[in-house]
């Protein structure tokens, strides 16, 4: 399985570049998707520390199941906030802010099921 060799790299790449851009553009994304740049900075700084964590598991050789279980439990409630949170603001935020919310939910819950399909084989760097 090539994508489970290279799976905690595509995670964490993946945050880094969605964090800083969205920081980055914050003050022009909050004209497009209608929520303040607050809520965007806080979106971007999630997607940092995500990016941050998973960093830390992908420069390792061997790591432990149990930080693992944990970076599988926070994509999983990180897609699950996503989807909260579209629920939550939809009626003032744009179509375009809510697809990007949820986008990002299918993402990060992607890689939650395939980090914990492939959990064993993510506990030694090939």
């Amino acid at each position: 399985m090539k994508i489970a060799k290279n799976l905690l790299w595509i995670d964490c790449t993946a945050g880094a570049l969605a964090g800083i851009l969205v920081i980055s553009l914050s003050g022009w994304l909050t004209d497009l998707y209608s929520i303040s740049q607050s809520f965007l900075l806080v979106i971007g700084t999630v997607n940092l520390l995500y990016a941050w964590y998973s960093f830390s598991l992908a420069t390792r050789r061997r790591r432990q199941e149990g930080l693992i279980k944990i970076l599988v439990c926070a994509n999983g409630i990180w897609a699950l906030i996503c989807i909260a949170l579209v629920t939550q603001f939809s009626g003032n935020m744009t179509l375009l802010g809510c697809a990007h919310l949820v986008v990002e939910a299918i993402f990060v819950g992607g890689l939650a099921a395939m980090e914990w399909k492939w959990r064993n084989q993510l506990l030694i760097a090939t």
